[in-house]
């Protein structure tokens, strides 16, 4: 009736016990951003991304082009759990690319071309929108 969340109520640890056995997603914090001149969906649905600690690394080629949203300071061995297992299981190498790079360079042909492509050990912190290839047996 007065439009609050049940996690806004200020309840007891044993209030919120019982109430979380009705499955009410309001239990959870609930995060509202908004600026006075009212954003876009699209850059506050970024915004709220990047503030929740997280970034992508992009894979390119093949039959698809991907974003994979990640936890800021991954690893690269981490981050190639993200796409499979096997691939993490395997993994050798990560091909990265930064995305500065490859948009200076025209692409990701011109970006190799330009030396831009660096390999990286599992230890590798990924970086947000890496261009990343995995290299893993299988």
């Amino acid at each position: 009736e007065q439009e609050r969340t049940v996690f806004a109520a200020g309840l007891r640890a044993e209030e919120l016990a019982a109430v979380a056995a009705h499955s009410f997603h309001t239990n959870k914090p609930v995060t509202v951003a908004a600026d006075g001149e009212g954003e876009q969906p699209d850059h506050l649905m970024l915004r709220a991304f990047n503030e929740s600690g997280r970034i992508c690394f992009l894979t390119v080629g093949g039959k698809e082009n991907r974003a994979w949203p990640i936890r800021r300071g991954t690893t690269a061995w981490e981050a190639a759990g993200a796409i499979h297992s096997d691939i993490q299981k395997g993994f050798i190498r990560a091909e990265v690319i930064s995305f500065e790079d490859l948009l200076q360079a025209g692409g990701e042909t011109e970006a190799k071309r330009a030396g831009k492509l660096r390999l990286e050990t599992k230890q590798y912190t990924m970086q947000d929108c890496d261009v990343v290839n995995f290299r893993f047996n299988k």
